[in-house]
């Protein structure tokens, strides 16, 4: 999740695979995974990133925007850098047994849209429990918020 540092966009990913074609609300979501007890969660989400983007994450300070549980029961913790990446990237992609109980395993893009979208509309579009993320990231580049790096009041 990005933008310029205190910016008033979001860098969304949309779904890949055939469970996620030609949707949009609900089908976007942030670069997320599942990690061990013995991974740190902000290594899991730079791994995560490199994964599904196919891209080194971006240098910069990390605003920890916390935890949501997700309808299905995931936690995910999240984080978000100022940058300005290039959404035509080409993300990873996964193999899967498509149509189920065929047998044919075909290879599926990890996303299928990647964009940088202004925060109400990517809190339309967004997995529903992660537009609490969103939520978060205004309040924090909300004029006189403190930012990463800045020192805060006690």
């Amino acid at each position: 999740m990005g933008g310029p540092p205190c910016s008033s966009e979001a860098g969304s990913l949309g779904e890949g695979g055939p469970f996620f074609a030609r949707r949009d609300a609900g089908a976007w979501t942030i670069p997320k995974g599942e990690y061990d007890a013995d991974e740190e969660p902000w290594a899991a989400a730079l791994r995560e990133f490199r994964e599904e983007l196919g891209l080194e994450p971006p240098d910069g300070p990390a605003v920890p925007l916390g935890e949501v549980r997700q309808a299905g029961g995931k936690t995910v913790t999240a984080w978000a850098v100022g940058a300005d990446l290039d959404p035509a990237a080409v993300p990873g992609t996964f193999e899967m047994e498509w149509p189920r109980g065929s047998g044919r395993i075909r290879v599926f893009p990890e996303l299928d849209r990647v964009a940088w979208l202004p925060l109400g509309r990517a809190a339309e579009v967004i997995v529903k429990a992660q537009a609490e993320f969103l939520r978060r990231l205004a309040e924090h580049s909300a004029p006189g918020a403190p930012h990463a790096g800045e020192p805060q009041d006690e």
